[in-house]
């Protein structure tokens, strides 16, 4: 017996390594990805050493390890204080492009905190310039993905600071700016302040993304949609609570970008699912996905959660989709995405011959 159950481990391990491999060549598209959520702990000491600010690993790894939302976002506001100048961004973006190109992401909308540069009285213009050159430069070799960009507002600044995002994105939308987003603290102001903003985004013509639903109720996602024409939502896992909510995401074909990972390290599964200590397996994609609910699956902030896309297409699975469902998923994040249609057809083409399933 003690053999026969080593002989079952070892199976689904070796399982589990094909199908990780599997994933992990899959080109995927990753539609909610803040870059400034790729720091990782080697290049914040880099930083800090070249700003002259005293740090150790012990407290960088200790500050890596969020327990929670509000600690999450302290994590964030703390890495995000070394990225100073338009240098330190091309860093980072330097970094991820070879962390996407690993994963297999041939596509991605990186959204960027640019509610922080204003606040911080950093150059936008420049910052986005040094990293759009770097992710340009990477696709154009074949060593990263094709990337457009998600402007991004803090929702606990307010609407005037939001606003002066909308201008920066429309600025830039012919260098590839193709969203507004509104991220941060989803409790903290209602998005009734925020309509106003929203329609200015969409006089220019910018397409509407909304943090909803995370660690809030499900209430926000129908602000979100009903209030500021959304049409798509950043978790909106609270959706689960509310079937009604959930048949109207599904009528208006409205997305939920789900991370399972991030849900679980800021606690907001355990929110939403009202359970003290949940697992990964609980996660509510499942349910979401075969009610109907168009769903994409994304990293949100990979360094700060110590995940990749490839793990959370496993992790996925653990919860119970198939391969052929992930597949259907992976091939909607490209419908979902912000993409010319000819542009997008050439990608779902090319997903055509990839092979239905792993190699036994």
């Amino acid at each position: 017996m003690p053999e026969n159950r080593h002989c079952s481990i070892e199976s689904r391990v070796t399982s589990n390594s094909k199908l990780k491999s599997y994933f992990s060549k899959l080109p995927k598209a990753e539609l909610h990805l803040h870059l400034e959520g790729m720091l990782a702990p080697l290049l914040v000491a880099d930083l800090a050493r070249k700003y002259n600010v005293p740090l150790d690993f012990d407290e960088i790894h200790r500050r890596f390890d969020p327990r929670g939302f509000a600690q999450f976002l302290e994590l964030y506001k703390w890495a995000t204080s070394f990225l100073r100048e338009p240098e330190d961004y091309a860093r980072l973006a330097e970094d991820a492009v070879g962390s996407l190109k690993r994963e297999g992401v041939a596509y991605a909308e990186v959204t960027l905190s640019v509610g922080v540069m204003l606040l911080r009285k950093q150059d936008v213009r420049a910052n986005f310039r040094a990293i759009r050159e770097v992710f340009t430069r990477g696709h154009a070799a074949r060593q990263g993905p094709r990337v457009q960009y998600v402007f991004d507002a803090v929702r606990q600044f307010g609407p005037s600071p939001a606003s002066e995002v909308v201008e920066s994105a429309a600025e830039l939308r012919s260098e590839g700016v193709v969203a507004f987003g509104l991220g941060g603290d989803e409790l903290s102001l209602p998005l009734s302040d925020f309509q106003r903003v929203y329609a200015q985004a969409r006089e220019e013509k910018l397409r509407l993304l909304v943090h909803a639903g995370e660690t809030g109720g499900a209430q926000q996602i129908r602000d979100a949609v009903d209030l500021l024409g959304a049409e798509r939502i950043g978790h909106g896992i609270a959706a689960i609570r509310d079937p009604n909510l959930m048949t109207l995401l599904a009528e208006r074909k409205i997305p939920l970008e789900i991370c399972p990972t991030s849900n679980l390290r800021t606690k907001a599964l355990n929110i939403q699912l009202n359970a003290a200590d949940p697992s990964i397996q609980d996660h509510p994609l499942p349910k979401l996905y075969r009610a109907g609910v168009p769903v994409s699956l994304s990293t949100d902030d990979p360094a700060m959660f110590h995940t990749n896309l490839t793990d959370e297409y496993v992790h996925a699975h653990q919860m119970g989709l198939s391969v052929e469902e992930l597949l259907r998923i992976n091939r909607a994040a490209f419908e979902q995405s912000f993409l010319g249609e000819k542009e997008r057809e050439a990608y779902l083409a090319a997903l055509k011959k990839y092979p239905s399933r792993p190699e036994r």
